[in-house]
């Protein structure tokens, strides 16, 4: 058997740290290495998995799909891109009703970007510290984290990055050259932090009042993660562009992005060659086609209760803090997490940090809830 580790060792760029196995199989929450050993999956392709590994709807609509037709440019009609529009267009709301499919959640955040400085006529972008958007010029120019951003720059002006749940710095900022103010729900790679109910309806007031868009970025918490099919409905938001991605396709690479009749482009302003292909188009509908008839979404919140109220952190004098949305959960910790990542890998659960400090839980909402005992019994052997 060839030594696939060495391979990718020997030609990967230099960009990615490895946890030192092979995953060659995953089924519903579970994936298993290439030695056979089976784990817990709350790495989930970093959120992306809301559906299970290899959900059975999703292999047959990629077969089925595959059969007939796989690619197809937005210059031609096509009828699983057709049908995937219309299954969006009946889960958001309805004042969203035009609809750009791309392959990722960094072009989605791309495509909003330009989309609000086209329509507005405006320059100006007001974003959220500890807040990630992506890794592409125009996202990473939203996106916080120095650490990320430092090589990169003079990255795109215009970019202000203000307190999460501070309003008032955002007040202080939004002006006459605004476009649009960007916002996660819940901020996940900045370490798993929910947003304030009073923090955005007062800066959904504020975009109402002055004209500014509000860019919804629902990239790891759209698709009934936090226990509602967007994060924004437990807030009572209406945004103007909504960003998605990760667990709308199944597994396969999938964006989107909605926005009212209100934003106005042009042919020829933006585009895409693999956006909304059909065979991405009919997996993608029947990814979200399960969640429905499965309500994934109460799952999420049920799970995600169960989780909280069965993990106790009295005597974990390693754990600050756990912040949790549905199946979207944050474990603060006093030090450094990754040592504590290796440990919980050895025990066969396979987890995320989250910053520094934060350790993040993304399984798939297909979870079992013995499963969930699983992780809380190696999270607290690990943590003791």
């Amino acid at each position: 058997m060839k030594n696939y580790i060495q391979i990718e060792d020997n030609h990967t760029v230099d960009l990615f740290s490895k946890r030192g196995i092979m995953l060659v199989r995953g089924e519903s929450a579970y994936v298993w290495d290439s030695e056979g050993k089976k784990y817990i999956d709350c790495v989930a392709g970093h959120g992306v998995a809301i559906v299970g590994h290899c959900n059975p709807a999703v292999v047959k609509a990629l077969e089925d799909q595959s059969r007939k037709l796989i690619t197809c440019p937005y210059s031609f009609y096509n009828d699983a891109r057709a049908r995937l529009m219309e299954k969006l267009i009946e889960i958001t709301p309805e004042h969203l009703t035009r609809i750009f499919l791309c392959n990722s959640g960094a072009e989605s955040i791309e495509a909003a970007i330009k989309f609000a400085r086209l329509s507005t006529g405006r320059k100006e972008f007001i974003c959220s510290m500890r807040g990630f958007h992506g890794r592409t010029m125009g996202a990473l120019s939203a996106t916080y984290n120095p650490k990320y951003r430092q090589d990169f720059e003079p990255l795109i002006e215009g970019f202000h990055h203000v307190p999460y749940n501070k309003f008032e710095k955002i007040e202080e900022i939004a002006g006459k050259n605004t476009a649009a103010i960007i916002l996660e729900m819940v901020q996940g790679e900045g370490g798993v932090f929910p947003g304030d109910s009073e923090f955005f309806e007062q800066v959904q007031n504020l975009c109402t009042k002055k004209k500014i868009l509000l860019i919804v970025d629902e990239v790891q918490t759209g698709f009934c993660r936090t226990g509602k099919m967007f994060a924004f409905e437990h807030f009572g938001l209406k945004p103007d562009i909504l960003c998605l991605a990760k667990g709308m396709g199944g597994g396969l690479p999938v964006g989107a992005v909605l926005c009212t009749e209100d934003i106005k482009l042009g042919n020829g302003k933006h585009g895409t060659t693999f956006g909304g292909n059909p065979l991405v188009s009919a997996v993608a509908l029947a990814s979200i086609n399960f969640m429905l008839e499965e309500n994934l979404a109460r799952q999420a919140e049920e799970k995600g209760k169960y989780f909280k109220e069965n993990f106790k952190i009295d005597g974990l004098n390693k754990v600050r803090e756990v912040r949790q949305l549905g199946l979207m959960i944050g474990i603060e910790l006093k030090e450094k997490v990754q040592p504590y990542l290796a440990q919980l890998l050895e025990e066969g659960v396979l987890a995320l940090p989250a910053g520094n400090t934060v350790l993040r839980l993304l399984p798939p909402l297909t979870i079992k809830y013995e499963d969930i005992d699983f992780v809380i019994k190696k999270l607290t052997k690990v943590l003791a």
